[in-house]
């Protein structure tokens, strides 16, 4: 039975991120019904899915900031407009039929400054019905297949989403890739070359289509809870002789790739990257 909880928003508060966007907007929704055995979402709401009903509240404030918090252009998240993540505690394209999506596209394609950006790993062709305009970016979350079988289990499959960003850039839609999580496993440069070749083969909007890179966040917590529901998917996410503590930007501790060894991990996925999809400029890699 899925669980989904009608909440007011009554905290507006838009934080800085400077790396996929250069704000994170409040919440639209908060939770997820997929359930990837690495999500730092179900550490927090492990069930269900709370959506506001107050969206004009949101965007009001939306609007508010984007004209009194003025943002140097051009930067690494995009050369004019001024970005905002919809979609921070949620994927916002599974959960769309919950939202006023319309309104909330509407406002980002008709607002001078304002654009809006999510991440997602689902392939909803109902958003294609709306020409945002360049208005609003859609990042589609690409690991190897392989992977994805074992830590995202029920996602629109990997090579569905590479064939939806065409579609979608056709729709008006600006489409970026995001390589997340990137898991360091026996053998998986291999599995990434294959990645590579599949992204190369299909996407025809080779120069606007750019990407970001972010390597796996683990946790004690969800470390135990996985061992206890999903003990198969530990078999790659921990790996303690790699990977170290280290406390989080909010007070959290979490479990990431030793410094000295991400540092090696990003030369050889840049190295890789580089040699198979040129076209496909990293904004950024952490």
């Amino acid at each position: 039975m899925i669980m989904v909880d009608k909440v007011t928003r009554k905290t507006f508060t838009i934080r800085e991120s400077g790396r996929s966007t250069d704000f994170i907007s409040p919440s639209f929704g908060h939770g997820c019904l997929y359930n990837c055995s690495y999500c730092y979402m179900k550490r927090h709401k492990p069930d269900g899915l709370s959506v506001a009903t107050n969206p004009h509240d949101i965007l009001t404030h939306i609007n508010n900031h984007a004209y009194f918090t003025p943002v140097d252009k051009p930067n690494q998240t995009h050369a004019k407009y001024t970005t905002y993540d919809i979609s921070c505690n949620e994927d916002f394209a599974l959960h769309a039929k919950y939202h006023a999506w319309e309104q909330i596209f509407e406002f980002f394609r008709d607002h001078p400054i304002a654009m809006g950006s999510f991440a997602t790993k689902y392939v909803n062709e109902k958003l294609l019905e709306f020409n945002p305009k360049g208005k609003i970016r859609i990042r589609f979350s690409l690991l190897p297949q392989k992977m994805a079988d074992v830590h995202e289990k029920n996602t629109s499959k990997i090579i569905d989403r590479i064939k939806a960003i065409n579609k979608f850039i056709d729709a008006g839609y600006d489409v970026h890739i995001n390589y997340s999580p990137v898991i360091v496993y026996d053998g998986w440069l291999q599995d990434y070359a294959e990645l590579f070749d599949l992204v190369d083969g299909h996407v025809n909007w080779k120069e606007q289509v750019l990407a970001e890179v972010i390597f796996l966040t683990h946790n004690f917590k969800k470390h135990t809870v996985n061992l206890q529901n999903h003990p198969q998917t530990e078999i790659t996410l921990w790996s303690p002789d790699i990977q170290e503590a280290k406390i989080s930007q909010y007070g959290g501790e979490n479990i990431r790739y030793k410094f000295e060894k991400k540092r090696e991990f990003i030369q050889k996925f840049k190295d890789l990257h580089s040699s198979k999809i040129p076209w496909n400029k990293i904004r950024y890699i952490f």
